[in-house]
């Protein structure tokens, strides 16, 4: 007896099954590429937050999620005795100039009413900071404490584990049985545009790379466009690119070595670290821009999970939490933006 099928062992997929089998239903995920196959098993996993500003109902679901987090991921680690590598350390920012300062500061104060006193914008000065804060231009950087890290493989491996306790494997082949919600990224947008004939979707490549370079219990840095990620293993994740036309979507090219340089220029401490590895790999967006979840628009009665894009592993908690509900209860508390029709 299967209550749930799951197609697609990515981060939506896996923690959606996760969910639903906390849920005490009998869960049941497939995969031919097997977890963490597709963008996924990437490197840099930054967990990071939209502006406190222009409040909107994909930044209040994002918010949520990035709430819900910690308790989710260490139950996660708690039941299959995997780490996942979260820690929520926050983010430090430079601010290149007045506009950008006055800008910073007048977010603190709308911080403080959008995010609940849960966690805190502040503008800080460079001064106050050790070696690893980046230069600044105004000598400030924005900090804040909501972002956190992660390493995406150790996630995926991590639900696995979970799962597995649970009696739920990840299997290449299997029939439908139950709910049957679909969460297979890349794939499974572009089956929806040629269905339809219209892009409701596309990939976009990005490139990272994997620094050996041990910098602690460290916040993640966002400088010159690049997320900065130190991870709990002594590696440091660099990344990324966000490339709509590439020929090749997992090979990596002097797009990433530009990445590079320009990581090591803006947090001089990086010079020298050695990079062991380099990936690309190609991230579902929808149309929309936000997840597309809730019914499947070409399979009656079956559902869609899909275009975590850039920040699907931020948005996994709150995206399980709100799919199960719809799959199991009937419950759909899915945003209007998030729903498959916006992106149609």
């Amino acid at each position: 007896m299967v209550d749930v099928t799951v197609r697609g062992a990515g981060i939506f997929g896996l923690s959606i099954a996760w969910t639903c089998a906390r849920h005490g239903a009998k869960v049941r995920v497939v995969d031919p590429f097997g977890p963490g196959a597709g963008s996924s098993g990437g490197l840099v996993g930054a967990l990071a937050p939209h502006v406190p500003e222009n409040w909107n109902e994909k930044k209040a679901f994002q918010f949520d999620s990035l709430i819900m987090a910690k308790p989710f991921w260490a139950q996660v680690e708690a039941t299959g005795g995997v780490s996942p590598g979260y820690a929520r350390l926050g983010r430090l920012q430079p601010i290149a100039d007045d506009r950008a300062l006055d800008l910073a500061r007048q977010r603190e104060g709308s911080a403080t009413e959008l995010w609940q006193g849960q966690a805190d914008w502040r503008v800080v000065p460079v001064a106050d900071l050790g070696p690893w804060c980046p230069p600044s231009a105004t000598g400030y950087v924005i900090h804040d404490t909501l972002s956190a890290r992660m390493h995406p493989r150790r996630a995926c491996a991590a639900l696995v584990a979970a799962l597995g306790v649970m009696g739920v494997e990840v299997e290449a082949e299997a029939p439908d049985a139950g709910q049957v919600i679909h969460a297979t990224g890349l794939a499974g947008l572009e089956e929806l545009s040629r269905a339809m004939g219209k892009t409701v979707g596309n990939g976009v490549k990005g490139q990272a790379a994997l620094l050996r370079f041990d910098a602690g219990e460290a916040p993640q840095l966002f400088a010159d466009a690049i997320h900065i990620v130190p991870h709990g293993d002594g590696t440091l994740a660099i990344g990324s690119t966000s490339e709509r036309e590439y020929d090749d979507p997992s090979s990596t090219d002097t797009a990433l070595e530009d990445v590079i340089e320009r990581a090591m220029r803006a947090v001089p401490v990086l010079h020298g670290a050695k990079v062991i590895e380099r990936w690309a790999g190609v991230r579902p967006r929808a149309k929309s821009r936000a997840p597309m979840l809730g019914a499947h628009p070409l399979q009656p009665g079956q559902f869609i999970a899909n275009g975590g894009f850039k920040i699907g592993f931020g948005m996994a908690p709150k995206v399980a939490e709100v799919m199960a509900d719809l799959a199991l209860e009937g419950r759909n508390n899915i945003p209007d933006g998030f729903r498959p029709e916006a992106s149609l």
